[in-house]
């Protein structure tokens, strides 16, 4: 499982990258957990607000932070 972290490194960014971490910690999964902080590869997901979080290509939340008991259902 390959999770994407997209945004350019602010502070809800690296909230939602940790919140991500304690998910996949607390599922035990396999999963590579990646930050994309390229605008344009940011746009090829049709994000226009971030952060937004990606699980196998696809989009499952952005412009806001879910909690790590929100990005579990998605894993």
């Amino acid at each position: 499982m390959i999770i994407k972290i997209l945004g350019t490194g602010c502070s809800n960014c690296k909230k939602l990258e940790a919140n991500a971490k304690k998910a996949v910690e607390e599922l035990g999964v396999d999963a590579t957990i990646e930050k994309v902080t390229d605008i344009k590869e940011i746009m090829k997901y049709g994000v226009m607000k971030t952060p937004a979080i990606v699980v196998d290509e696809k989009v499952k939340a952005f412009g806001r932070v879910p909690k790590v008991e929100e990005i579990k259902k998605y894993l």
